[in-house]
């Protein structure tokens, strides 16, 4: 009896385990962000960011993203941005009014030159803020540091 006892409690603790995850679930380990995060470092462009798609769901997208560098100004009248800072520092710019507008890649997305006016906040890993729809809003980075962070892009409702 004790060992059909013990063969069963093994089982109970084993079984979740081996159990697939539920369709839609995903983890990404801070370890595995970090390592991403090298790899982006190696790949930064002239607009001196690298981004990689981590997974996209129907209405929504999960994105990481390094920046070793200002960002341009954007705004997106139709998607909310959550952002979750992974390392590094910056400086986000949120509201004013965004100088020299014209259309982005993506439907309803604004870039510009600059940003006039606006609050700045500072940023460090764990940092974890909600830039709504409609919002001008910038990524600023010190000379020599850069930033990197997951970006929830989420549907304006």
């Amino acid at each position: 009896m004790m060992t059909a006892m013990r063969f069963l409690t093994t089982a109970l603790l084993i079984v979740p385990v081996l159990a697939d995850d539920p369709p839609g679930f995903a983890l990404w380990k801070s370890g595995e962000l970090t390592q991403r995060e090298e790899a982006l470092s190696k790949k930064v462009g002239r607009d001196h960011s690298a981004r990689e798609t981590l997974a996209t769901y129907g209405s929504h997208r999960f994105r990481l993203l390094y920046r070793d560098a200002d960002g341009n100004p954007e705004q997106h009248d139709g998607e909310i941005d959550v952002v979750i800072v992974h390392g590094g520092e910056g400086t986000l710019v949120l509201g004013g009014k965004m100088v020299d507008p014209r259309a982005g890649s993506d439907a309803g997305e604004h870039l510009g030159t600059s940003i006039e006016g606006g609050e700045r906040y500072a940023l460090g890993p764990g940092d974890v803020i909600h830039v709504p729809a409609g919002i001008p809003h910038r990524f600023l980075v010190p000379t020599g540091k850069h930033i990197t962070y997951v970006i929830v892009k989420l549907p304006a409702q």
